[in-house]
């Protein structure tokens, strides 16, 4: 039996929760929990948000872990390893997408909290193939944000092929902004942050941004018309888009990393007159994980965390909610 804390309904408290995994399957691994990181789509899930939350539900899909066992075609992981597991616990690895290499994209693949229990235990489960190793040197408590986070802001590094030369900005200094300054700090490019809160002005400077532009003033989006190559979008608020595509460079592009819930108002000229490009990406492959945390170990890139025991699961949720994180909270089972 796995010990895990769960909610029975939609809001609800977590709760100890025990259940029975099975046998393990040939091909997947089970991880002793040391850390995991808590995300606001774990919020959103246990709030049904989305619609799709079974229940009993356990959260927690930023997670970090030692092996423990591994199913009889597992050769590449050991008992010991110690890894992380992300948004997704197993892709179908047949279709076009796993054969690409874009496992993230597989439209079969599976989400570590939907339909299945997430990292709020003591163990979990996984395919092995969406499990990665974690570099030697990396905290690993720091390291569980960097499997969903972490990996939605340098995923499109790579998949566009940012020049370390760009000029590239960042909306919104968050759980997701943060890392994202860093990450691109590191990368060589010229970082602009834009944010509306003034006590984050300071910290995105010492995050990595070379300057910092208010998105309360009008003045400073004008004065910033085609400057950027990217604009990565890590906000779920409505913007005036318009304003931030005409900072956009010809062929820029505005990517949304952030899941903005009501729709896009969008001008269709400035883009079509300058071939510039909106875009959205989700997490990314496990190979691109493996990318971001080798290049988050030689650059020294951390989430800044608060930390939280398991057994104090329900107030660091209720703190996620409350929006005053400072950026990323991570759970211990040490």
């Amino acid at each position: 039996m796995i010990k895990a804390y769960a909610a029975q309904e939609a809001g609800a408290t977590l709760q100890m929760f025990e259940y029975d995994p099975g046998p393990l399957d040939v091909q997947d691994v089970e991880i002793d929990l040391e850390h995991c990181g808590i995300c606001h789509s774990d919020l959103s899930m246990l709030n049904n948000e989305w619609g799709i939350t079974q229940f009993p539900f356990v959260p927690g899909h930023e997670i970090i872990g030692i092996i423990s066992a591994v199913g009889t075609h597992v050769h590449h992981l050991q008992p010991g390893d110690r890894v992380g597991l992300g948004w997704h616990s197993g892709y179908c690895l047949t279709c076009s997408a796993c054969m690409s290499g874009d496992h993230n994209l597989c439209d079969n693949a599976e989400a570590t909290i939907v339909g299945r229990y997430g990292g709020f235990a003591e163990k979990v489960r996984a395919n092995a193939a969406s499990v990665v190793v974690l570099p030697e040197n990396m905290d690993p408590q720091s390291a569980g944000p960097l499997f969903c986070g972490g990996i939605t802001v340098f995923n499109p590094l790579l998949q566009f092929n940012i020049a370390p030369t760009a000029s590239v900005a960042v909306i919104g200094i968050g759980g997701l902004g943060h890392i994202a300054l860093q990450f691109l700090k590191a990368w060589g490019c010229h970082v602009t942050a834009f944010t509306s809160s003034d006590h984050k002005k300071t910290e995105a400077l010492e995050l990595g941004a070379d300057e910092v532009l208010d998105t309360r003033k009008l003045s400073d989006l004008k004065n910033s018309a085609n400057r950027f190559d990217l604009i990565l979008s890590t906000v779920n608020v409505k913007l005036d888009w318009n304003l931030f595509i005409a900072t956009l460079r010809p062929k820029g592009r505005l990517h949304f990393v952030g899941a903005t819930l009501t729709p896009l108002d969008i001008n269709i000229f400035p883009l079509i007159s300058a071939q510039r490009s909106l875009s959205g990406s989700p997490v990314g492959s496990p190979a691109s994980i493996k990318t971001m945390l080798a290049f988050a170990e030689r650059h020294q890139i951390k989430p800044i965390v608060e930390a939280y025991r398991f057994d104090q699961v329900n107030e660091a949720l209720a703190r996620l909610a409350s929006g005053k994180v400072k950026y990323r909270i991570v759970i211990s089972n040490q």
